[in-house]
């Protein structure tokens, strides 16, 4: 069966500095971390402590409020350090890496586990992170059984990955894991593919194809969701990234869980922006050597892209779900008069009083600098022109902002995630935090509904 889906609103942004079709093997990083962080609404609770040794897969820490969901190591090592913030938050475990040998599992053949089986295997194995769930983008609940499941291989974010191209090696892997995936929901996983594009992914069997075609925020799964079958109150959806399909599909034929990360090293400060394949939480430094970075300059470095990513350290470490690292220049400079329309059109913008659309057909080359800072929050249609779901995205987050809930519910908070707004923060003249508000708003949400 297959379905298409055309979003007209929405926007791209051409940026200089594409990953080239070029796949290297990183050299193992020496360290490695896990960051409780990356795991919106965890609480951890630590089973490990500084000085113990781990192998890869070993449980590092688990979920407070359920035991059976565990975080295990992406490497064999010793724990290094357990790096703190205020009020002893735990930030980072880093594991120092070594060569001792993987936990294994014992896996009976797929086509004669049922579904708790499954799920055993996906929780005992720490693979259970790798999915996660709407509402809110948190990990998904182990003791319901979804509505659907959605992987989405159509990228669309600024200097995005092609997962067509990142997972051409992991074709038989990939198929497994939707075939595990298949066993715990009752319809066939949902799978997005890009409309103007033939590739592997076509191949695939026992998937729903749902083929997608527009500008950004397109390839965000929200929109996919809200598109194809939207959520409604008391419903429950899964959501895997494609590369977490293979390490599911390589844990169920091998016996060992798989940490496998593929990253896109790209952005105008990468001398060779290309694809490395490496491993779950591995250092960055390890990546930057080979792409090369234009240390003339001071950098940005973001874990993800350029409008949703976070900010790191050069000596940090790549996220969990990460495939992107995106490296641009600072941008800790001021223009003369910048608030003249026609000042700078080589700037990016989806205002009509630049003429910013003539200078980046082959990229803009841009930095962080937000030229300017925040301002009333007022109406002006920015966010709906490019907010491709049939929520009004202003009002959502004036309700976020008062903390009304009934409003939240009525509004649409169900459905959508932080990274939903990452146009909006760049298309709004407000310069309004607004991933931060929803943000926000969501774990208001949990706190109180749950």
């Amino acid at each position: 069966m297959s379905q298409g889906i055309r979003i007209n609103r929405g926007a791209n942004i051409n940026l200089k500095g594409e990953a080239n079709k070029l796949l290297t093997e990183a050299k193992p990083s020496n360290t490695f971390a896990l960051k409780p962080d990356n795991f919106f609404g965890i609480t951890p609770r630590l089973m490990v402590k500084e000085g113990d040794e781990v192998v890869k897969g070993a449980p590092v820490f688990h979920a407070k409020h359920d035991p059976k969901i565990l975080f295990v190591s992406p490497a064999s090592g010793v724990i290094k350090e357990i790096r703190r913030g205020a009020k002893r938050k735990i930030l980072e475990i880093v594991i120092q890496s070594s060569d001792a040998s993987p936990a294994k599992h014992s896996i009976g053949a797929l086509d004669k586990m049922d579904r708790a089986a499954t799920m055993e295997v996906l929780l005992s194995s720490g693979a259970w992170p790798f999915i996660k769930q709407r509402p809110y983008g948190i990990l998904a609940d182990p003791q319901v059984v979804p509505k659907a499941i959605y992987v989405s291989t159509f990228s669309t974010a600024p200097l995005d990955v092609d997962f067509q191209f990142l997972l051409k090696n992991n074709k038989d892997d990939f198929q497994i894991g939707i075939d595990v995936l298949n066993q715990l929901v009752d319809n066939p996983v949902n799978l997005s593919i890009d409309a103007s594009f033939s590739g592997f992914f076509h191949n695939i069997k026992d998937v729903n194809f749902i083929a997608i075609k527009g500008p950004h925020p397109a390839g965000n799964v929200s929109v996919q969701m809200h598109n194809h079958n939207p959520i409604n109150m008391g419903e429950n959806v899964w959501e895997v990234r494609p590369e977490d399909v293979v390490n599911i599909g390589k844990l169920f034929s091998s016996g060992e869980f798989s940490a496998q990360r593929t990253i896109a090293v790209a952005g105008s400060s990468v001398i060779y922006p290309q694809y490395i394949k490496t491993h779950i939480g591995a250092k960055i430094s390890s990546l930057t050597k080979i792409a090369g970075i234009n240390n003339d300059i001071q950098n940005r470095y973001i874990n993800g892209d350029v409008l949703s990513g976070v900010s790191v350290s050069d000596q940090g470490y790549i996220d969990f779900y990460n495939n992107l690292l995106t490296i641009i220049p600072e941008g800790n400079h001021y223009r003369m008069f910048g608030w003249l329309p026609f000042m700078d059109n080589k700037i990016p913008s989806l205002s009509n009083t630049s003429l910013s659309w003539l200078f980046g057909k082959k990229g803009y080359d841009v930095d962080t600098n937000m030229n300017g800072e925040e301002r009333a929050f007022v109406v002006t249609g920015e966010m709906e022109k490019v907010f491709p779901m049939d929520i009004y995205p202003m009002q959502l987050l004036k309700a976020c902002m008062a903390g009304d809930i009934e409003k939240m519910e009525a509004l649409g908070i169900y459905e959508v995630i932080p990274e939903d707004f990452g146009l909006i923060d760049y298309a709004s003249t407000s310069k309004i935090e607004a991933q931060e508000i929803i943000r926000e708003g969501i774990e208001l949400m949990i706190k109180e509904v749950g």
